[in-house]
């Protein structure tokens, strides 16, 4: 994981945090040049395209460079931090202060404190002679591959070899001069990232934030200026040329459309599940189930002081059905080997939660869930989507699931046709429970009705198979003492 450049720094690499993911996004640093770490200590969060995690150092010392500012995608493999150690953790803090101070753009907007100091955002303030050094880092990847992706960022930012003379300032009012060839704009990462997503170059934007700052609302000004350029500017026409086919079209305007990129996770599901969908034939089956007395019983349940300080929900009770079902019809809780042709019954449950969080769906699983107690099911599942809504699910909670609950009742929805998490056999939707009019007793009563869908994959699980599953899922709901006679 670390190796050595000198006899006193260590260059912390990004490691294999997700079971071979080839790389990861830093997505924020908790320390800067100059500050001391310890051994365990987080230094940095990042992205994964299974979920976020932090990245605690291996030693002691004091941090000499971040190779990368926030927002960038890196290779596993690439060092991405420079940690004085031993005796030169003591000198490491000096020529770091120095190096602050020499930097034009930062010695303006933050003084350099020799202790104590606040971690600022990277790409602004004290991290700016970080990114000015990091181009001398050339040994951390091909020459070759550098001066490509170079390349391409320059035209793609209207300011590279084929384009000499691109997307000039707008002649609009009076202001600040754009930053000179060599220095770097000051922009904050978010002002960057969005700039990286429009296609405008940094160094051709008026800044008018406070010293010198670019803001985003001069990079929108930017892009709403590029296709008017042509009509505005008579003179310079006949210099610039014509825009390229491959030019961001005239009518694309910021105002009424935002680009998403996608990436981390939302792009790893948008894989699987597109993966999923065109490899194991889907069916999908319905039920609808009066689940009154299993709502009785979830409010029993939160008085019983067994129960006290756990997550106690009709997804508890739902999650306990389908555990009941599958030891009852144990052949669905199977994966497809497809080098192999063989069908692979498991002998455990892995049961998976599908949980929309803000960085897009994830479903991390409770390990051998078949074995837990309802008050101990009670307690993962809690654990389990409390971490999922901090960002903190750990990839190795994402693995290895047999079969998936998503409750998209949540949500107002009555059913859903659900889509495979890949490698599994089966997903459960959870419909929205509502009281409905319904037959009871041979008179039509108020009752708690709710739809479930159970999707399978055909190949290892026939239309007899899902129907049992599904049959006894609704049965245990509708009639909740066979938790007791089935289990």
């Amino acid at each position: 994981m670390t190796t050595m450049t000198d006899s006193s720094v260590r260059e912390f690499k990004m490691p294999d945090v997700g079971e071979g993911l080839t790389e990861a996004e830093i997505l924020k640093w908790y320390v800067q040049p100059g500050d001391t770490v310890a051994d365990g200590q987080v230094v940095c969060e990042v992205e994964t395209a299974k979920a976020a995690v932090e990245l605690p150092i291996p030693y002691d010392g004091v941090v000499r460079e971040l190779h990368f500012p926030e927002g960038t995608t890196v290779d596993v493999g690439t060092s991405i931090i420079a940690v004085a150690v031993g005796d030169g953790a003591a000198a490491a803090a000096e020529p770091v202060q120095e190096a602050v101070a020499d930097t034009p753009a930062t010695a303006e907007a933050e003084e350099p404190k020799p202790e104590g100091r606040q971690p600022v955002l990277v790409g602004y303030g004290v991290s700016t002679s970080s990114t000015k050094r990091r181009p001398r880092k050339g040994a951390q990847a091909p020459a070759d591959a550098q001066g490509a992706s170079a390349a391409i960022q320059a035209e793609l930012n209207g300011h590279g070899p084929a384009a000499p003379a691109a997307p000039a300032a707008p002649a609009a009012p009076a202001a600040p001069a754009a930053p000179a060839t060599g220095d770097r704009p000051l922009a904050k990462p978010p002002v960057r990232k969005l700039a990286k997503d429009l296609g405008v170059d940094l160094a051709n934007v008026v800044p008018t934030g406070p010293d010198g700052i670019i803001t985003r609302e001069d990079v929108h000004a930017a892009v709403s200026a590029q296709p008017a350029t042509p009509e505005s500017q008579a003179a310079p026409a006949a210099v610039a040329p014509a825009p390229s086919p491959t030019a961001a079209p005239a009518s694309y305007d910021t105002t009424r459309e935002t680009r998403i990129p996608v990436k981390g996770v939302r792009k790893a599901t948008a894989a699987a599940m597109v993966g999923s969908a065109f490899t194991a034939p889907h069916v999908t089956e319905f039920v609808t189930v009066d689940v009154t007395r299993t709502m009785k019983l979830v409010e029993e349940l939160k008085q019983d002081k067994e129960y006290a300080g756990l997550r106690v929900n009709p997804l508890l009770l739902i999650a306990k059905a389908l555990l009941v079902a599958i030891k009852r019809n144990p052949d669905i809780n199977a994966s497809w080997d497809e080098a192999a042709q063989e069908i692979v019954v498991k002998h455990y449950v892995n049961l998976g939660i599908a949980a929309a969080t803000p960085r897009g769906l994830i479903v991390p699983n409770i390990k051998d869930a078949h074995a837990q107690t309802l008050p101990q099911l009670a307690g993962s599942l809690g654990e389990l989507v409390s971490t999922a809504r901090e960002g903190k699910t750990s990839p190795a909670a994402m693995q290895g699931g047999t079969v998936t609950i998503t409750n998209v009742g949540v949500f107002g929805v009555d059913t859903g046709t659900p889509i495979l998490n890949p490698g599994e056999s089966a997903i459960l939707a959870v419909g929205a429970i509502k009281l409905q009019p319904w037959v009871h007793k041979g008179k039509v009563k108020p009752r708690q009705v709710t739809t479930l869908a159970l999707s399978f994959d055909h190949r290892l699980v026939d239309g007899e198979l899902g129907s049992k599953v599904l049959a006894d899922v609704a049965a245990v709901l509708e009639q909740p003492k066979r938790l007791i006679s089935w289990a």
